[in-house]
């Protein structure tokens, strides 16, 4: 009898180390099999993400390509989109954010937007009147700003701006800048680097607080004024006597036809308006240096900004298809972005700054509805 307890203690304890063992292979092959999978899944990542990156990057030279044919004579015969009116339409006025389908077509996944910076405020050029305008337009107009604020604001930018660190009246220069908590040394020169750096500048951060500054201002090209057929959203809500209503028209109107003179703009916008805004305005410059959006066409739409264009595909290729998908909501707000030079149609772009999480400017169509537009 013992010798049987004996060895059926034996065989439990071959069980309990049978089992035991079972567990241990168990768990050291799940977490195997969870490592192989984890690792499949990564190499899968990185290959979509490579894939992806190629195909984004293809977009983009086909865009620069774009920019450089717009350089090109254009060809005998060829058939120019024409408005309701039947006058000519600028083909160089789609860049002004709206999708774009390219001559040399983009992957069917890709969005891609050109800016002119014709469309945005030249920090580099801009008179001083005009940044005064701005600065009473950010405080609330110019019959509402503080006159002692907007002149301390004006005297800041011309400290920083001009080429000596001679103070002005209630200004700033190099000894408050070197007593701040972070030290720096103000510019003292008119030509910025960024259009981030007007955010150094004594009470400008605060002036131009939620502003998409790459989306309003630029620092490239020789301009002082903004082509309205060009013009971004967010220039255009810095400019004096432009109120919603009147920037929604005018977008609406472009959609339609190019604004071809100063009459044509005072048609739309009230008259107080106009005399505001018209030394602003320009209807024919545009510049070589653009701003080329490109990202991948959100998959599922749901609720967020409006980044499409109702009018807004290459107007050479405009279909119905086209502007059923142009016209749907948009939720991108981040996008690869690159600032080009495009001098000629046989010389390579110059690259001046490349910003793979760039802030996309608000190029949603026109809100007809929600203002009551109604256009001449």
């Amino acid at each position: 009898m013992k010798k049987l307890t004996a060895t059926a203690k034996q065989k439990g304890a071959v069980i309990i180390i049978v089992l035991w063992t079972s567990v241990l292979l168990t768990i050291l092959v799940t977490a195997m099999a969870s490592k192989v999978r984890l690792s499949a899944k990564t190499a899968l990542f990185n290959q979509q993400a490579s894939q992806q990156w190629s195909t984004l990057m293809a977009a983009v030279n086909q865009a620069e390509m774009e920019l450089m044919l717009e350089k090109m004579v254009r060809p005998i015969g060829e058939q120019l989109e024409e408005s309701e009116e039947g006058e000519i339409r600028t083909p160089a006025y789609r860049f002004n954010g709206q999708p774009l389908q390219l001559n040399y077509p983009q992957a069917e996944n890709m969005v891609v937007r050109i800016f002119d910076h014709a469309g945005k405020i030249n920090l580099n050029r801009i008179p001083r009147r005009n940044m005064q305008q701005l600065i009473e337009t950010r405080l609330g107009g110019v019959f509402e700003a503080d006159p002692e604020q907007v002149q301390d604001l004006l005297a800041a930018w011309t400290d920083w701006t001009d080429l000596n660190d001679l103070e002005g009246l209630n200004g700033a220069e190099k000894e408050y800048y070197q007593s701040l908590d972070q030290p720096y040394t103000p510019r003292n020169n008119p030509e910025l680097d960024t259009v981030e750096e007007i955010l150094h500048i004594k009470g400008f951060a605060e002036l131009f607080e939620g502003v998409n500054l790459d989306a309003a201002f630029t620092i490239f090209g020789n301009l002082r004024t903004v082509n309205f057929n060009l013009a971004t959203r967010e220039a255009l809500q810095l400019l004096p006597g432009m109120d919603d209503k009147s920037i929604e028209t005018i977008i609406a109107f472009r959609e339609l036809e190019d604004i071809s003179n100063q009459s044509e703009l005072g048609e739309l916008i009230p008259f107080e308006s106009f005399q505001l805004v018209s030394g602003w305005f320009t209807a024919t410059n545009i510049t070589n240096v653009y701003s080329i959006y490109v990202y991948p066409k959100a998959e599922q739409e749901s609720p967020g900004r409006m980044n499409g264009n109702s009018a807004a595909v290459n107007r050479s290729t405009k279909s119905d298809e086209d502007d059923l998908n142009t016209a749907e909501i948009d939720p991108v707000l981040q996008s690869y972005m690159e600032i080009v030079e495009i001098r000629s149609f046989n010389a390579l772009p110059q690259i001046y700054r490349v910003n793979p999480y760039a802030l996309l400017p608000d190029a949603a169509p026109a809100r007809i509805e929600e203002y009551g537009i109604e256009l001449p």
